[in-house]
């Protein structure tokens, strides 16, 4: 597994654009604000762009590449098109799938199930209904949370831009899958949750 993914604190500031399809992040030290990785979209369609600027965006598939700054591909992150829940995969650097996330239905507030490979559970992202605050928890153990941070007034009115900061637990394994799960899961919870 590459080494930035064995940190435990990330800053994802998504690219502002007032008019823009494809969903970009960087993801950055939280304290030294170095960019560490960058969260591409890099292969949308014809349709798929003139759907993202419909009411039914939600419903638009996606590929998502999380990339080091040398271009190496760490994690890819898959939706086809989604009429009523999202299942989407997770697949590692070689294209093997490591695991997936299913939306839960009826959910107040936001949740999805991650699940490892074989579709078992791994945790559950559970998420306030008047807020941006995001929690993965095993049962009641928690292994990261998601906060908004605010990059100032003007700027979240009038453009859709926001940034989060991830806060993985010590207890997560360093070399764990789990961890390249939760990072691609904080980059779909834009896009299945919250759009």
């Amino acid at each position: 597994m590459h080494p930035i993914l064995s940190k435990n604190q990330f800053f994802i500031k998504e690219h502002v654009g007032m008019f823009k399809a494809a969903n970009n992040f960087d993801i950055l030290d939280l304290e030294t604000q170095e960019t560490l990785m960058l969260c591409r979209e890099p292969n949308l369609g014809f349709f798929t762009k003139m759907f993202r600027f419909t009411d039914y965006k939600r419903m638009t598939p996606f590929e998502i590449k999380i990339t080091d700054n040398s271009q190496n591909e760490l994690i890819t992150i898959k939706r086809g098109v989604s009429i009523f829940l999202s299942k989407v995969d997770v697949l590692d650097q070689s294209g093997k799938v490591i695991g997936k996330f299913k939306q839960k239905f009826f959910s107040i507030g936001g949740k999805f199930d991650v699940l490892d490979s074989d579709e078992r559970p791994i945790c559950t992202l559970k998420g306030k209904w008047t807020s941006w605050d995001f929690s993965f928890m095993k049962g009641d153990v928690q292994l990261a949370k998601v906060t908004k941070k605010w990059a100032g007034l003007g700027k979240e009115l009038f453009t859709s831009a926001d940034n989060y900061v991830l806060q993985i637990e010590d207890h997560v394994p360093q070399n764990s899958d789990e961890r390249k799960l939760i990072l691609a899961a904080v980059m779909c919870i834009d896009m299945v949750l919250k759009e």
